[in-house]
């Protein structure tokens, strides 16, 4: 495991493994900042993104058991004024509905809400759900999204009186053993045994270039914390773990939650579907994937696997569970290079299902590479080259003030002939706007981890703006960099 950090270039990572109800190892690697000498060990802390969506799903079950909610409530009846674009649908939005990925909402949809950071409230992030336009229609299939469960997260804020954070904290982390786990930034941040985080943004696209300490602060909005807002260390995972594995029993002889709910949680509710994989990583591709409550369950050469991921910026984690074997590991990295957590989860998954070795690691660290390099060539490429037209107004007719109903505000700024853009819901998402081709402009943000974007400007039929739409620049770029589902119109007053 040490040879594979050193060869990936994260700075640091931790392990653990759990067999048969314990605890087999929990190992940090590495350090806890690039440049430092402060070893990772089992108690560092690593943000660990959606594989905290098992912790809220959780946390409900712990209602579901008290007889205070129902897995099918209609969300209306425990959140009052929660509304989806679709008055239909917003009365028939079932608490399970909130989990498994089935709304209608497209990949991803909403996340710049909360992504690269946010200045919005829980609630208000919500509220504004409402304006999301359905991508399919509900429950016709399957696209990951992360704001429903912020929903699920003040929906218990609603049940209960105690926000996400507090809930979670004393009805799942602490009875589970999980001592030095947090669920919000001021607990994290008063932790000194803490990860930082990393990425490589110096390159032509993310990921490509060398890696760098990013700054802590930045991280993702807190409003949408019950899709991934938790911290975890190795030994608190093998806990986590152990409780899966036990279906809900504690070694104190209680449960944190009833074999009833463990059902439920592991329980196919949707189907995925099956992204095809290259040669090399054929032997990946499950014959089945679906989605169950905050858990991913498939098979892999026969086995169940119940797994899930997870991604903040500067850190990736992956979880994942062999039942039939009564097997269980996670694996957390201060960095974005995930190949390392793919390659280490088919290696642990081979060793535990007896099969033969098969070097994943170096398959995934070279499956990684041709993807960015396929990416960049997709930019360098002669069709993606800018014409030499445009723009067709002077700056000052650009600026203004622009509104997109879910998102809110951009204000668009001009001085001495150039642009600028604020994301004025998104703490520091400024930069300027450099001209591309006819009324498209390329964003140059100051903070050089946020993902670039063309910004367009549409006119109408007497040459004013009026609206603006946007795309990202990188075609590999992660889902919640979701500027495709931005609609802006003119507030005022660029005529």
């Amino acid at each position: 495991m040490e040879a594979l950090r050193k060869a990936s270039g994260v700075p640091g990572m931790s392990v653990v493994i759990v067999e048969d109800g314990k605890t087999v190892l929990a190992r940090g690697y590495g350090v806890r900042k690039l440049g430092g000498t402060v070893k990772v060990d089992a108690d560092t802390i690593f943000p660990t993104g959606s594989t905290g969506k098992a912790f809220t799903v959780a946390a409900l079950a712990t209602l579901v058991d008290a007889g205070r909610i129902s897995w099918d409530d209609k969300v209306t009846d425990r959140l009052p004024g929660f509304q989806m674009y679709d008055p239909w649908v917003t009365r028939e939005m079932t608490i399970r509905d909130l989990l498994v990925h089935r709304s209608g909402l497209g990949l991803g949809e909403g996340d710049l809400m909360f992504v690269p950071r946010s200045s919005l409230s829980r609630a208000e992030t919500v509220r504004r759900i409402r304006f999301l336009k359905p991508a399919t229609s509900f429950r016709s299939g399957y696209a990951y999204d992360n704001v429903l469960y912020a929903v699920a997260g003040q929906l218990i804020e609603a049940v209960t009186g105690q926000t996400w954070e507090d809930y979670t904290r004393e009805h799942v982390l602490r009875p589970a053993g999980m001592q030095h786990s947090t669920t919000d930034s001021p607990a994290r941040f008063a932790a000194t045994d803490r990860a930082f985080p990393h990425a490589r943004t110096d390159g032509p696209i993310r990921g490509a270039g060398t890696q760098a300490t990013l700054d802590e602060r930045d991280e993702l909005g807190r409003n949408a914390a019950p899709a991934g807002g938790m911290a975890i260390s190795a030994n608190d995972f093998g806990r986590w773990i152990e409780v899966q594995l036990a279906h809900g029993a504690l070694p104190n002889g209680k449960r944190l939650f009833s074999e009833a709910a463990h059902d439920e949680m592991w329980k196919p509710a949707v189907l995925q579907p099956v992204s095809p994989r290259s040669a090399a990583l054929k032997p990946t591709e499950p014959m089945f994937e679906t989605y169950a409550l905050g858990w991913d369950v498939k098979d892999y050469h026969g086995a169940k696997i119940v797994s899930h991921g997870g991604a903040v910026l500067g850190f990736q984690s992956v979880v994942a569970l062999l039942p039939e074997k009564n097997v269980g590991f996670a694996v957390e990295i201060n960095s974005e290079d995930g190949e390392i957590l793919l390659g280490l989860t088919y290696e642990l998954l081979d060793h535990y299902l007896g099969l033969p070795a098969n070097n994943w690691p170096e398959k995934f660290a070279a499956y990684k590479k041709d993807r960015l390099a396929g990416a960049a060539k997709v930019l360098d490429a002669p069709a993606a080259q800018p014409a030499k037209v445009g723009p067709s107004l002077p700056a000052e007719r650009y600026a203004g003030s622009y509104v997109d109903p879910w998102y809110g505000r951009i204000a668009v700024g001009a001085k001495g002939g150039a642009l600028t853009i604020d994301f004025t819901s998104t703490p520091r998402m400024s930069g300027r706007l450099e001209h591309w081709q006819y009324d498209t402009f390329v964003t140059r943000f100051d903070d050089k981890a946020i993902e670039p974007a063309y910004v367009t400007f549409g006119l109408d039929a007497d040459g004013h703006v009026d609206r603006v739409t946007m795309k990202p620049v990188n075609p590999v770029v992660d889902f919640s960099w979701d500027y495709q589902d931005l609609h802006f119109a003119l507030e005022g007053p660029a005529r």
